[in-house]
């Protein structure tokens, strides 16, 4: 049986209050417990006495195997350092994302990837329009305008005479 020194919490809502008690690791935390050796009131100021343990029965149940949750091994340094030493738990795994979220996160970087490919693709085809030599880019630009005014006179004719035909119908 593997026994644990943690809070249960009691009180209202918005207006906690938690009694320290030795439990069953099984049993749930407001559940079942074994005994109450304490408590703790977080609405009372801190210079106040927010924490009440009694030390004797935590000393005697810690030496029976019973180990205390992080704050609750807190509290206990604070109030006899000589027998209770805590220092802050490292879990790393805590602040990992979830499976699903580290899914979207490599499908985000995925997309990411392959803009940043395009957009140096395209760079790099403006890059080499420019170095082209000018000579080539001169005829070519000539042809174009050359073209456009003659295709615009065509697309300016057109209209007229359809505009002729309609009148020579209603007559």
């Amino acid at each position: 049986m593997a026994l644990k020194i943690r809070m249960s919490r009691g009180g209202a809502k918005k207006r906690p209050y938690y009694r320290i008690v030795i439990a069953d690791s099984r049993y749930p935390r407001d559940g079942r417990f074994i005994e109450r050796i304490g408590s703790y009131d977080p609405m009372l100021p801190k210079d106040g006495e927010r924490v009440k343990i009694d030390i004797e029965k935590a000393k005697e149940w810690y030496a029976k195997g019973a180990r205390p949750t992080d704050r609750v091994a807190r509290f206990l340094s604070e109030v006899d350092p000589e027998n209770f030493s805590w220092t802050a738990s490292n879990n790393p795994n805590k602040g990992k994302p979830g499976q699903k979220a580290q899914e979207r996160i490599a499908e985000r970087e995925e997309r990411e990837a392959e803009k940043k490919a395009a957009a140096e693709e395209a760079a790099a085809a403006e890059k080499e329009a420019a170095e082209a030599p000018a000579e080539e880019e001169a005829p070519a630009a000539d042809a174009a305008a050359e073209e456009a005014p003659a295709e615009e006179s065509k697309a300016e004719d057109a209209p007229a005479e359809d505009a002729g035909d309609d009148e020579k119908k209603d007559a």
